[in-house]
């Protein structure tokens, strides 16, 4: 046995002891810090060859773990852009040196250029929907930019496209056969059978353009037998612009200007459309082309009913941003009306807890990690985006003191082996005297 031996064996315990209390003044000081990750300190023993009656004493070595993938409490802000995971993944964040990492701390604010960074001071990073709806980019952080929501001033969208869908009454009566009494022919009356509904569009500076539609039964082709007495039925459907149509009279007809679009819809004998249902607004004074869709429309023995939705949007100012569940922001108008402008993606490794943690709360992948994988939430097992909310460090204050007194216990302990050896060393100079 050798006494400066069991001297460096109290040595490594003390050492492991203050490691042990560095992790532990590390969590108590950062358990108000938002998406911290918890680490503890992991013993394993150090042990020499012995022989015979003789044993040499060995030691003991630390390891440091995180508790990367516990998941900490989540609570409510007032701040729509506090971000918080809910499940697996980590935002992907970018340093003053531009590269991509990983994080749980979602505290986000606007920088003076508009740009979501964290009270670290890293930028949170999405997919723009200025190229239309974003695409994942699964294994690596290409495409990203940073999430800006600085959107000042006044925004307007032109109508493109819409979608118009209801049901026809099948029970209608065809409209008389000659063309002066069908609305694309622009005359005085409608039959009694012909219904009208009205849409809003957006032109090229915002302002609102209401379209007039006419749906008309125009025609029906009987079964061949044995098919029993249903019907397949041809209808019109003639659009003119709001702003054209006569003043004082029973009816809007006639419009100043003729029918801005036109087009048939035919059905089958079971009231399902067979056609394309694609029929364009040509507008002359807009000088737009809308392109509408009514292939959701029926032909069913029921009322007539019909809702139109167009894209597009008026002139009006952004009133706030919003984050929901799949990780898209939104730009909320004062009008009420929304536009995405952000996708945020998540990331994940397949060991978390093993990810090389650095300064600000944030992590990077390394072999022992596993490769990054990039998702969307709610998708391949990440977690939910909750806006309003931060997820709070899932450090233990009870556990931690705890650790703090056995620590130092042990570490007083390992000193009285070393101060013991000591007293043994001093008897044996002493014996030479």
């Amino acid at each position: 046995m050798s006494i400066f031996g069991s001297m460096k064996t109290a040595v490594s315990g003390m050492n492991a002891q203050a490691n042990r209390l560095s992790t532990v003044a590390d969590n108590i000081a950062n358990v108000n810090t938002t998406g911290y990750k918890a680490v503890s300190t992991s013993f394993s023993s150090l042990v020499l060859p012995s022989s015979g009656g003789n044993y040499n004493s060995g030691g003991v070595q630390t390891s440091v773990r995180q508790a990367v993938s516990d998941q900490g409490d989540i609570s409510y802000t007032t701040s729509s852009t506090d971000l918080a995971i809910s499940g697996d993944g980590f935002f992907i964040v970018q340093g003053p040196d531009g590269t991509p990492v990983l994080t749980r701390a979602g505290d986000f604010t606007k920088d003076d250029e508009g740009n979501l960074v964290n009270a670290a001071g890293f930028m949170l990073m999405g997919y723009s929907y200025d190229s239309g709806a974003p695409a994942v980019v699964v294994n690596g952080f290409d495409g990203l930019v940073p999430v800006n929501v600085n959107q000042d001033g006044l925004t307007a969208i032109a109508s493109t496209s819409g979608i118009f869908k209801g049901n026809l009454d099948s029970n209608a009566k065809i409209a008389p056969v000659a063309p002066a009494t069908a609305p694309s022919a622009n005359l005085a009356t409608t039959t009694t059978d012909t219904k009208k509904v009205s849409m809003v569009a957006y032109d090229r500076l915002g302002n609102k353009v209401m379209y007039d539609f006419y749906f008309t039964k125009s025609s029906v082709a009987a079964a061949p037998p044995p098919a029993p007495p249903l019907t397949a039925a041809t209808w019109e459907v003639a659009m003119f612009r709001n702003a054209d149509a006569a003043v004082g009279g029973a009816t809007s007809f006639p419009y100043s200007t003729a029918a801005v679009g036109t087009g048939a819809l035919t059905f089958d004998r079971d009231g399902k459309m067979t056609s394309t249902g694609a029929v364009n607004i040509v507008d002359p004074v807009t000088g737009q082309t809308i392109a509408m869709d009514f292939s959701a429309f029926t032909q069913l023995g029921a009322d007539f009913s019909g809702t139109g939705t167009p894209n597009g949007q008026a002139a009006t100012p952004v009133k706030d941003v919003t984050v929901d569940g799949d990780g898209i922001v939104y730009a909320k108008y004062e009008d009420g009306s929304t536009k995405p402008l952000y996708r945020i993606p998540l990331a994940n490794v397949a060991s978390p807890d093993k990810l090389t943690l650095m300064s600000g709360n944030v992590y990077s992948a390394n072999g022992q990690s596993g490769v990054t994988v990039t998702g969307f939430p709610q998708t391949n097992g990440l977690g939910t985006i909750k806006s309003g909310a931060l997820e709070g460090s899932n450090v233990d204050l009870a556990g931690e003191l705890t650790e703090m007194i056995e620590s130092q216990r042990s570490y007083t302990a390992n000193s009285k082996v070393f101060q013991t050896g000591s007293d043994i060393m001093d008897v044996l100079v002493n014996l030479k005297r």
